[in-house]
């Protein structure tokens, strides 16, 4: 399930992870290191964002959207 974007877990964050959808399968290593930072750089914009806590704070877990991921790539151009 997936939660709302959280200030004070923001600020716990020590660990980031993306899911990519299927149809990204194809993207080379250095391109989804490239959008995932573009991704987690604007964390309350991700519909599908969630908080698992590790023991040092929390990773934020993200399954961007294929909008989320075209927005990411234009950021990039």
């Amino acid at each position: 399930m997936a939660d709302k974007f959280d200030p004070y877990r923001e600020a716990l964050v020590v660990e980031i992870e993306t899911h990519w959808p299927e149809e990204y399968a194809h993207l080379s290593e250095a391109e989804k290191r490239q959008l995932e930072a573009a991704i987690h750089a604007e964390p309350s914009e991700c519909a599908q964002l969630e908080y698992v806590r590790v023991h040092t704070g929390f990773c934020r877990s993200i399954t961007p959207s294929v909008e989320e991921i075209e927005r990411a790539q234009a950021a990039l151009t």
